[in-house]
């Protein structure tokens, strides 16, 4: 399971050259040297307090230190007028060091320095966009590196003036509608920070972007939608109506034969581990989805996936071919899917070619008509997808391995037709990690496996049967309330479905939001036990999150961009590991839908 390397930013400092001040400028950084304390500014990870020495000026300096995959940001929010010019700048000392500078409308900027023993100034200069009216400065450390020291803190330029309600947003009009969802735009209000949908008059969902796909409808329905703009002096009137009428049946890779709620386990088939080998037959029946695991290949770079049973000298009480094969028979008659899950932590596939693209279409075709599988799994961990250098838009990705694998899954989708299911494992790494890192970023240097699930999703979310991101085995995340959440409870769960189903700008950038998948395409992965991986969740903190998710209830703090009734279910890693626990998943799942 990789970790949060995809932080580690561009070797060597981007100091820039500050423009004079204006006459008219002033510092706009509200207790820029920490003399009031952490007064004005929002602390995130690690630890923060002022400290009296050292200090650059005045009587107190921030002090911050980072821990574990937090890096101790210090940031504030300040207001600013459009299209003009800005210089930040700051004191500090210590290792790895960053000053930076988000919402610029343009481009974002930062700057760092590897090592300073003494305090050492940073400065870097940007100019708002046009309709700027807000940007967040900020620093931070470097994660698990020691305590670092901020001081005198500016953000020199024009002042803003008071802040406006905007205007109504224009031009609201609404994209291809499936049976329970549809996708909706709008231009841009002037000075807005977020803008609010409106389903019938009653508010659905909060975006920040200018485009939202309102989920949870009927099928062949009509209903009547409208957006407002808002920002800290309040919200504008509604945009005009605009009317849609849903598809009918399930559109967009439909419900693949699925139950409202499902709960979907890994079976450990070709492999053994202490939680024991279980046969196909001995799968108890409160598991909708079986994926076994798994198919490898036969070197990372072939596309050839080869799945085979556990040898008998590694579990003596495996199967024959013939009676696995009729219990597979047997399962899909009594209602359940059973598809081959491609890759897992030791499986890597990196499609580079368009040679290893096609052997992956006939080697995967190959395992389902063999054994009569229902559909796919995709679990590429690892390097399998890494975005090439330059590839910084998810909807048009550019990278071999990511083109020749939306291409292979596609060619499977149109051969098995409508009833082919096609489910994705990835790790919170290469989906929410999007939310801040995207790629190699804009200047190179992150790690390029950060969000690279992203485009696949995308690309495929019309033909996605069921998405059940890993949140386990994860550093700490951001979410949409621009704080960090770490596995292990109800609000790591809630934080990143809630990520998953209200649709996000992929590392900030307000143009390049990805759109929130319907709430009967997402489960919640989890382990089934402690023994099955990192960040475990106890049975009450999953049913909170379930409640908070579903109904709106038991939420704690953060809270949600919508309720979703329709949430598919959950994700176990995995089936073994669960009867190795006696079971406490699968009767929890139970006990909650009333299966």
């Amino acid at each position: 399971m990789a970790v949060l390397s995809a932080g580690l930013l561009a070797a060597g400092a981007l100091v820039a050259t500050a423009p004079a001040a204006g006459a008219a400028d002033a510092d706009l950084a509200r207790n820029g040297g920490f003399e009031a304390g952490l007064d004005g500014w929002s602390y995130t990870g690690g630890s923060g307090t002022t400290v009296g020495t050292p200090v650059h000026g005045g009587t107190s300096a921030l002090k911050a230190t980072p821990a574990g995959s937090d890096n101790a940001r210090c940031s504030q929010t300040v207001t600013v007028k459009p299209d003009s010019a800005y210089t930040l700048g700051a004191w500090v000392q210590g290792s790895y060091v960053y000053l930076g500078a988000s919402g610029t409308g343009t481009t974002d900027v930062s700057t760092w320095t590897q090592s300073a023993g003494a305090y050492r100034q940073l400065t870097t200069s940007f100019r708002t966009g046009p309709t700027t009216t807000s940007v967040t400065v900020y620093t931070h450390g470097w994660y698990g590196t020691p305590a670092y020291y901020a001081d005198d803190l500016t953000l020199i330029g024009p002042g803003g003036g008071p802040v406006a309600v905007p205007a109504a947003p224009t031009g609201l009009r609404a994209g291809t509608a499936t049976a329970s969802a549809v996708p909706l735009s709008w231009t841009a209000s002037a000075g807005a920070t977020g803008y609010r949908v409106y389903r019938g008059g009653t508010k659905v969902l909060d975006t920040t972007g200018t485009s939202a796909t309102v989920t949870g409808l009927a099928a062949s329905s009509a209903y009547s939608f409208q957006v407002s703009a808002v920002n800290s002096a309040g919200e504008s009137a509604k945009s005009a109506a605009v009317s849609v009428t849903t598809a009918t049946g399930g559109g967009g890779g439909g419900n693949g034969g699925l139950p409202a709620h499902a709960l979907v386990g890994y079976l450990h088939s070709s492999f053994a581990n202490g939680s024991g080998y279980t046969r196909m037959a001995d799968v108890p029946d409160s598991w909708d989805v079986i994926n076994l695991a798994f198919g490898e290949p036969t070197s990372v770079t072939s596309g050839d996936i080869r799945f085979s049973l556990c040898p008998v000298a590694e579990c003596p009480n495996v199967e024959s071919e013939a009676e696995f094969k009729a219990a597979i028979k047997a399962k899909q008659a009594a209602g359940k899917k059973v598809l081959i899950s491609i890759g897992g932590q030791n499986g890597q596939v990196q499609l580079a070619s368009t040679a290893a693209r096609d052997a992956f279409v006939s080697s995967v075709s190959r395992i389902i008509d063999t054994y009569g599988l229902d559909g796919l799994d995709i679990d590429f961990e690892g390097h399998s997808l890494s975005l090439a250098t330059g590839d910084t838009d998810f909807r048009r990705p550019t990278t071999p391995v990511i083109v020749n694998l939306i291409s292979a899954v596609k060619s499977l989708k149109a051969k098995y037709g409508a009833g082919f299911v096609l489910t994705m494992a990835p790790e919170t790494f290469f989906v929410q990690l999007g939310y801040q890192y995207y790629g190699s970023g804009p200047w190179g240097g992150q790690d390029p496996r950060a969000g690279a699930y992203l485009p696949v999703i995308h690309a495929l979310r019309d033909d996605l049967t069921l998405l059940h991101v890993q949140d386990y085995n994860s550093g700490s995340i951001m979410g949409l309330d621009n704080q960090y959440h770490s596995m292990g409870g109800a609000d790591f769960h809630i934080a990143m479905t809630d990520m998953l189903l209200t649709g996000f700008p992929v590392a900030g950038d307000q143009t390049k939001v990805f759109p929130a998948l319907r709430p009967e395409q997402v489960a919640i992965g989890l382990p089934a036990s402690t023994q099955a991986g990192n960040g475990h969740t106890s049975p009450a903190e999953v049913t909170k999150a379930l409640d908070c998710l579903t109904k709106g209830t038991s939420c704690g703090t953060y809270r949600t961009h919508g309720t979703w009734s329709g949430l598919r279910g959950l994700m176990a890693w995995s089936i073994n590991w669960d009867r190795f626990n006696n079971g406490e998943f699968a009767k929890n799942f139970d006990a909650y839908f009333g299966s």
